[in-house]
């Protein structure tokens, strides 16, 4: 008999998740023959918990087709860190159900290492139970740090944004700092690994001296050091163009600027840390400048490799899935770098569960304070080509979002 699909997206979204999405919803399209109805939890594994469910199975394909340039999660995601099975197994028996509720037959989880954990637990409790289901991982994750890929969908396209970025907002600085801003602060994501910080030194060109600084999460902070630096920048130039990751730790290891409780405590601010130092110790007009969300739903300035390899591992995910391969998580692997080619590969998702890939060492100058030509030759392929969505009325059209709920058939879940 054949069975249903169902995906689920986590986590923080990127502006190429999507195309994951339509890669998984376009290939099962094509294996009617063992695939039956298409699933999508709405709002996440949260969402899915509750039964609130889309049915995607008559979704017209224009509309289909049209995720692969929508940004944000079309489907809607959260951040919900299921438990250790050995503390509490309650959620594992509640998506267990669903799946024997709803005959489910294929999980995909399309997240980053704790996505990939929480897929590889539910593929050994459903084995244990007896319930054939197929719980493959999808990676996602702007900040590259996930480990056994060359690169994580949705890196390419912020990389692309961060190094635009810093060269238009260098060449405003520039035009104005004899009568204005003479230090301009940039803070892009980044909680532990300085990734996308890195792709701000793609701006670094012949004709452009900025971005100055950068301050990665791998390199302490040494605020005299820096402040040395950056005065001896100014006096040098007559302005300093820094980018700053918002996971930027001083020397004992504690993070410049954060707020929140919790497994997953919001960073921001460590720009303005940096810049009310400057100003108090220096007396330079600052200006800072926070990417956040902008950088990650920046969908007309992705990155075409980046679009073509988050739909490849969402296509590769159900192609694994009908070949009978449990608990994996396709990759993303490099052949050559010079002519930039890749494929897809796969790794087991007990070992991609909860791994984490910092900024080599290698990829960061000796000074600490911006890349070496390793980490170029690395990042600059993944922002090639560009993916501009349709427009009309001088605007982006994407995809709508009127879908199907499906109707439920188990108590709450409390």
């Amino acid at each position: 008999m054949k069975k249903n699909l169902i995906y689920i997206q986590s986590g923080g979204v990127s502006s190429v998740i999507n195309a994951s999405a339509c890669g998984v919803i376009e290939t099962a399209r094509k294996h009617t023959d063992k695939i039956d109805k298409i699933y999508a939890a709405v709002y996440g594994i949260g969402g899915f918990l509750q039964e609130n469910i889309y049915d995607i199975t008559d979704e017209s394909a224009d509309n289909v087709a049209a995720f692969r340039w929508t940004p944000g999660g079309i489907f809607g995601s959260c951040r919900h860190r299921m438990p250790d099975l050995t503390e509490d197994e309650s959620e594992y028996m509640r998506i267990y159900e669903l799946f024997k509720a709803h005959n489910i037959g294929y999980f995909f989880y399309n997240g980053g290492g704790g996505s990939m954990d929480a897929a590889n637990k539910l593929a050994n409790y459903c084995k244990s139970k007896d319930w054939d289901v197929k719980c493959l991982g999808i990676p996602k994750t702007i900040d590259n740090d996930l480990g056994y890929m060359d690169n994580c969908p949705g890196y390419g396209s912020v990389a692309k944004f961060t190094a635009t970025a810093t060269m238009e907002s260098g060449l405003d600085v520039a035009s104005m700092h004899t009568a204005s801003t003479k230090v301009l602060l940039m803070e892009v994501m980044g909680r532990h690994a300085g990734w996308i910080a890195a792709a701000a030194g793609l701006a670094h060109t012949d004709d452009a001296s900025h971005p100055h600084i950068i301050i990665f999460p791998e390199i302490p902070l040494n605020k005299i050091e820096l402040l040395h630096k950056v005065d001896a920048c100014v006096k040098k130039n007559d302005y300093c163009v820094m980018v700053v990751a918002e996971g930027a730790r001083d020397e004992q290891g504690e993070l410049v600027s954060t707020a929140g409780v919790g497994a997953h405590k919001q960073l921001g601010g460590a720009a303005n840390v940096i810049a009310m130092l400057i100003s108090q110790l220096l007396g330079y007009k600052f200006h800072c400048v926070i990417c956040d969300y902008l950088q990650r739903s920046a969908r007309h300035l992705s990155s075409l490799v980046d679009v073509e390899q988050a739909y490849a591992v969402g296509e590769a995910a159900v192609e694994y899935a009908l070949q009978g391969k449990n608990a994996i998580m396709p990759t993303i692997e490099r052949v050559s770098s010079s002519p930039y080619k890749w494929k897809v590969g796969e790794v087991e998702l007990i070992k991609a569960a909860n791994s984490e890939k910092l900024l080599p060492r290698n990829y960061i100058s000796k000074d600490g304070y911006s890349i070496t030509q390793d980490a170029e030759e690395h990042i600059r392929p993944l922002i090639q080509g560009e993916n501009p969505p349709p427009y009309e009325n001088g605007l982006p059209v994407f995809a709508t979002k009127n879908f199907k709920m499906l109707a439920k058939k188990l108590p709450e879940f409390n």
